[in-house]
Formats: C-alpha cells, sequence, structure tokens
C-alpha cells in the first residue's frame, strides 16, 4: 500500500517561490464570483459545482494514469467532498443569495479556522500571530468588499460559514494525510474532482436538472471554472499545502475576495474609494506578514 511521504524543508528562496505559486490558485478563484453571476445560467449551483468538478477530474485521471490504493480510496472521497463536493455548492449558493461582498467576507474567516483545526488535527501550537493577522485580514476584506447594501440572506449566512468551514477541513487533512509516494499534484487532484463530481452527480441531476439556456458563455464559464478554476488550481494548491505552512497557506485565500472586488469594480465602471484602498493594505499586510515566523522570544 502506498504511504504518504513528507516535504522536504524549502530554503528561503524556495520558499517563496512555493508561496507566490500557491497564490495562483487564490488569484484565480477570485475570479469565481463574477463567472457565476455573469456567464452561468442562474439557479443552478450542483449543477455548475458538478462542471466544475467531474469533467476537470476525469481529465485528471487520464494524465496521471493513477487511481487511489488501500485507505486513499476514502482518504480521497473525504478529502473531495470537503475541497470540492460541498464546498463548490455551497460558494456558488452564497455568491446567488448574497451580496458578493457578504460572501467574500465570509471566505475570508477560513485562515482562522484553519489556525484553530490546525490544533486539534496536526497537534500544533495555536499561532496566536497568525490567528492575529487573520483578524487583520478578514477586517481589511471587510473594508473592500461591504457597502451599505449589503444585505444578510439567512440561507446565504449559513452557505458561506458552511462553505468555509468545509474548506478548513479540507485544507487541514489535506496537510496532515500528505499524499501517496509516486502520486504528483495533479493526481491528488484528479481524485478528488473525481470523487466531488460522482458525489454530486445525481444531486445536480434530480434537484438542478440541466439548465436551458446554456450558451456560449456559459460553455466558457464552465470551461474556465473546470480546467483553470478546478484542474490547473487545486493541482498547484495542494502542492503548496504540502509545502508551506498550513495557516500561512491559508492566509492565501485573502487574495481571492480582492481580486473579485477589483473586478466586480471594473465591470461596473467604478473607482475603488480610499476606504477600501485602506482595507486592500490591511488585507495584503496581513497576508505578507502571515507568511512569516513569529519572532522567538529570548528566554
Amino acid at each position: 500500500m502506498s504511504t504518504s511521504t513528507p516535504a522536504p524543508p524549502l530554503a528561503p528562496a524556495s520558499r517563496v517561490a512555493w508561496t507566490a505559486l500557491t497564490a495562483v490558485a487564490p488569484l484565480v478563484w477570485g475570479t469565481t464570483y463574477l463567472v457565476t453571476t455573469h456567464l452561468l445560467p442562474p439557479g443552478h449551483p450542483l449543477f455548475a459545482a458538478l462542471m466544475r468538478s467531474l469533467p476537470a477530474g476525469l481529465l485528471a485521471l487520464l494524465l496521471s494514469r493513477r487511481l487511489p490504493t488501500g485507505a486513499w480510496w476514502w482518504k480521497s472521497a473525504v478529502l473531495g467532498v470537503l475541497n470540492m463536493g460541498a464546498f463548490f455548492p455551497l460558494l456558488f449558493l452564497a455568491a446567488q443569495h448574497l451580496p458578493g461582498g457578504v460572501a467574500a467576507t465570509f471566505g475570508a474567516v477560513q485562515p482562522i479556522v484553519v489556525a484553530f483545526l490546525a490544533v486539534g488535527i496536526l497537534h500544533e501550537r495555536l499561532s496566536a500571530w497568525r490567528v492575529a493577522w487573520g483578524v487583520v485580514g478578514v477586517l481589511g476584506v471587510a473594508l473592500v468588499v461591504l457597502g451599505p447594501d449589503a444585505g444578510l440572506d439567512p440561507l446565504g449566512v449559513v452557505a458561506g460559514l458552511a462553505g468555509a468551514a468545509s474548506m478548513s477541513a479540507g485544507v487541514v487533512l489535506t496537510k496532515r494525510w500528505g499524499r501517496p509516494e509516486g502520486v504528483g499534484a495533479v493526481g491528488l487532484a484528479g481524485w478528488q474532482l473525481t470523487a466531488a463530481g460522482l458525489v454530486l452527480l445525481v444531486p445536480a441531476l434530480v434537484i438542478d436538472g440541466v439548465p436551458a439556456g446554456i450558451d456560449a458563455p456559459a460553455v466558457g464559464g464552465y470551461l474556465w471554472l473546470g480546467l483553470i478554476g478546478g484542474l490547473l488550481t487545486y493541482s498547484f494548491w495542494f502542492a503548496g499545502i504540502r509545502r508551506l505552512p498550513v495557516t500561512a497557506t491559508a492566509l492565501l485565500g485573502l487574495l481571492s475576495p480582492l481580486v473579485a472586488a477589483v473586478l466586480g469594480a471594473a465591470v461596473a465602471g467604478e473607482a475603488l474609494t480610499l476606504i477600501q484602498l485602506a482595507g486592500f493594505a490591511l488585507a495584503l499586510t496581513a497576508l505578507v506578514a502571515g507568511q512569516l515566523p513569529p519572532r522567538k522570544r529570548n528566554p
């Protein structure tokens, strides 16, 4: 049976490079809200989640030519549900029931949740340094994306919080379990995307059904979310989680709502206000500072 292998320690320059590569994932995920609201047929969150996961997962299986073995059958299913199978529909549901800013703010709490889960699952000491910067990051994101018309639809609130909790648990368990020897990040992403797609297949077809208005923009949106926002970015993300501290990696997720805010302002033709710019500065400061190890106190 394949065993999980830990990643070797990183030199400072390598850590910077891996951080930059891993950051590509939340940068691309920041386009999800815009694609969902402007390209995809409304009212089909389960079908959108299915199209983001199953085709990309099957493609990854063809590319990697590896199937799970032993315990990795159930581990892939658990990770696939947490990282994608539950997270994707909750994300689409929150995006359709909340203003983009409110949904993004709920998603920004993920680094704080990850920090606490790492204590119980990874047996790490609670990093007050990174929790504090996680709080600063949430405040920064809130300044960027929350406006006076930010409403709180109960269904959207539950979906946003549940999605953040699901993704946080998936990140921490991905760190704990690593990946089997000889299996690359694309293979691991393929296992999880396929598992998520199979879990979503029946609910998506029974509850949502196939949307009637799948036009060329919708096809482009599904391809973007599946191939770029799914397979490519999750390969980067899982490779980064294996090599970087898990809470520091989760802080990179602050990039997603910031990108969503910039794209939303660009589409609406609006300039960012001074308060939003201050929020950007806070969030980016938290993101960068959270990558640094806390200073050790001399006894």
